[in-house]
């Protein structure tokens, strides 16, 4: 028996598969990142023929495919017909269409209620916006229409035939009503949307249905393969690295940084909107999950090799090294610089696309190195940062799983955890987001009791990192500097 995790992402997609005792046993990836004409717009098409070929891929080498769970990106919809045929290219989070539909529909139905309804602040790039954009814009597109899917529910549309799409990927919409656990007609009506075009909404871990006998032929699976609704792949990630209470939050060390914490019961509204913290519905009923995070993480750090080091991925290429870590080694910390890790914009807590990446303090002995570790330190301040707008919501962590590429970095680990303050235990999995989907679909498809059982199984930690007093006194005389920055910076830079 195998279970199968979907992972759709804006790139590429991938499946892996793991076997009855949660080991991982295969995966197959298609990239689609070439098929892209418009950075801001992605074909749903594309996407589905490349989830038929991963899935074709899998099953020539695994025929007892119990279960796929369905994860992806989020905001993102497709307008179809009856079919499920895609009517237009779907408008990416970062298209700046929407707007002045954003800004119509808060004077119709003021911000505040909108967030208190949706746990996110009004913003055009969430559905909603971008919905009312298409309407006005294109109406005879949207006359035509008959379905409105994110990715998640159109894959699983065409799979299984059923209109299911989970809680947390719902939520990202921005017409989602996070407290009573359904769509909000009342921000519907406000925007003048069909609320019947949705699918339904479902708790994460739903079975949505089994595999469409044509689909079956055509693929290669089952009939009688259950179909998963998992989640946004943020909370499939919060999955995978077994953060189930408020005690752990997650640490998505990825090329974004994305601290994902637990809460066990929902946090003030009010309190996250003035950060512009989403509140997400988590997999477990009555817990919440919220993401601080910055568009430069791990991207920042491999800006820093392609840009400046050169001749230091030729020295590390010589030394039989990756080249990370020959420029770790090559510095102390603190640095004592001080880098605005928004170099492709700014995230929580400012959701401020015109600001732009600074290094402050270089002089003529700074060394790339130097400028390498800053940027680690960069991206840890601007996280300090966000945890401490977030300590007003009642945050009560105690460590931080952390899970992608940079938690195999023992040196941006322990920063991390002097920084912070935290204790933080890197995990195996590099892809959690993949590990949580088949945690998810395990339990679905009744390999595990629960997700506890199957955490005990998947979820394997590799190192506990503790903070040291003295270096985090160090860093939090340099963070009171960080915090200025911004604000003295960002008057300075035209659009």
């Amino acid at each position: 028996m195998q279970i199968g995790g979907l992972d759709i992402g804006t790139t590429g997609c991938k499946l892996t598969i793991f076997d009855e005792n949660g080991k991982q046993l295969n995966q197959s990836y298609y990239d689609y990142s070439e098929s892209r004409k418009n950075i801001h717009e992605i074909d749903a098409e594309v996407i589905l023929d490349s989830v038929w070929k991963v899935i074709k891929e899998m099953t020539t080498k695994y025929d007892d495919i119990t279960g796929i769970g369905i994860t992806s990106f989020g905001e993102t919809f497709i307008l179809t017909d009856q079919e499920g045929t895609p009517l237009c290219h779907s408008l990416l989070y970062t298209d700046p269409r929407g707007k002045k539909q954003c800004e119509e529909l808060c004077a119709r139905l003021e911000a505040v209620r909108v967030a208190q309804i949706s746990g996110v602040r009004p913003h055009e790039m969430y559905s909603i916006p971008k919905l009312m954009w298409l309407k006005e814009n294109r109406p005879d597109i949207f006359r035509k229409t008959k379905h409105i899917f994110l990715m998640e529910d159109f894959i699983i549309f065409h799979l299984t035939g059923e209109t299911k799409i989970d809680y947390s990927l719902a939520a990202r919409t921005m017409g989602f009503d996070i407290k009573k656990l359904q769509w909000s007609r009342e921000i519907f009506m406000a925007a003048d949307i069909d609320i019947s075009l949705m699918s339904m909404a479902v708790p994460s871990g739903t079975v949505a249905g089994t595999v469409k006998e044509a689909v079956a032929e055509e693929t290669g699976l089952k009939t009688m393969t259950k179909i998963i609704c998992i989640s946004h792949d943020q909370v499939a990630a919060a999955v995978g690295a077994g953060a189930f209470d408020s005690k752990i939050a997650v640490d998505g060390a990825g090329t974004v940084e994305c601290i994902t914490p637990v809460y066990d019961q929902i946090p003030d509204i009010e309190i996250m909107s003035d950060g512009n913290y989403a509140i997400v519905p988590y997999v477990i009923p009555g817990k919440y999950v919220c993401y601080a995070f910055s568009y430069t993480g791990g991207a920042l750090l491999q800006w820093c090799i392609n840009t400046l080091a050169k001749s230091e991925k030729e020295l590390a290429k010589s030394q039989h090294k990756m080249v990370n870590e020959l420029l770790e080694s090559g510095s102390a910390s603190p640095t004592g610089l001080l880098v605005l890790p928004h170099f492709a914009g700014a995230a929580t807590p400012y959701m401020d696309s015109g600001s732009k990446g600074t290094i402050i303090g270089l002089t003529t002995v700074s060394t790339v190195a130097d400028i390498y570790r800053g940027c680690m330190e960069g991206v840890v301040y601007e996280m300090v940062l966000n945890l401490e707008h977030l300590k007003k919501s009642g945050l009560t962590f105690d460590r931080l799983h952390a899970t992608g590429g940079g938690a195999h970095s023992t040196e941006w680990m322990q920063m991390k955890a002097d920084m912070l303050n935290c204790k933080m235990i890197s995990l195996a999995t590099v892809e959690a987001g993949t590990v949580g989907s088949a945690m998810l679909t395990g339990v679905a498809v009744g390999l595990f009791e629960n997700l506890e059982e199957a955490a005990q199984k998947m979820v394997i930690s590799l190192k506990e990192y503790t903070p040291d007093q003295n270096m985090h006194l160090k860093y939090m005389k340099i963070y009171e500097k960080y915090k200025k920055v911004y604000q003295a910076v960002r008057p300075l830079i035209t659009e």
